[in-house]
């Protein structure tokens, strides 16, 4: 009678834990998971930096616009040829004299997302538009030093 009623499994202890077939699916979909969220978390950490490459290059260019709405208003004086455009990127940041007080129109040169550093492309009235080297006579547009390609196609110096 007891052969009888251990076949019908009353004689089988169940133990607790996983088999290995279960932990081999666990662990199939778990790799299945992480190689789709490691592309996804590519793609927004690359979407941050744009945003960030974005926000970065309104600043200084908004700061380059105030400083030359400042000094076409008779604020203070430029060199001749700079056609009231700032000298560089530091005199932004250190600011000028207006009336005996100091007038600084960018906090500080952000870092470049793309390239992790502060130097920027710099162009002035007499460059070439589509030049990489800057003449030096003032700072009329700034773009990224990055040669990489945007999430939308287009090159990052060019923005």
């Amino acid at each position: 009678m007891k052969l009888h009623r251990f076949h019908q499994g009353q004689g089988r202890r169940s133990e607790p834990g996983f088999t290995l077939l279960e932990l081999i699916i666990a662990t199939a979909i778990l790799v299945v998971l992480s190689t789709m969220v490691i592309p996804l978390a590519r793609v927004t950490i690359q979407r941050e930096k744009e945003r960030e490459l974005r926000f970065d290059l309104w600043e200084m260019r908004d700061a380059i616009d105030r400083y030359k709405d400042a000094a076409d208003r008779g604020g203070f004086q430029t060199k001749v040829d700079s056609q009231n455009y700032p000298p560089d990127l530091e005199t932004l940041v250190k600011g000028v004299d207006v009336q005996g007080k100091k007038i600084r129109f960018l906090r500080k040169i952000p870092v470049d997302p793309m390239t992790g550093t502060t130097e920027w492309g710099l162009r002035s009235m007499q460059d070439d538009p589509d030049s990489d080297s800057w003449g030096g006579q003032s700072v009329f547009d700034v773009y990224t030093k990055s040669q990489g390609t945007a999430l939308d196609d287009t090159k990052y110096k060019d923005w």
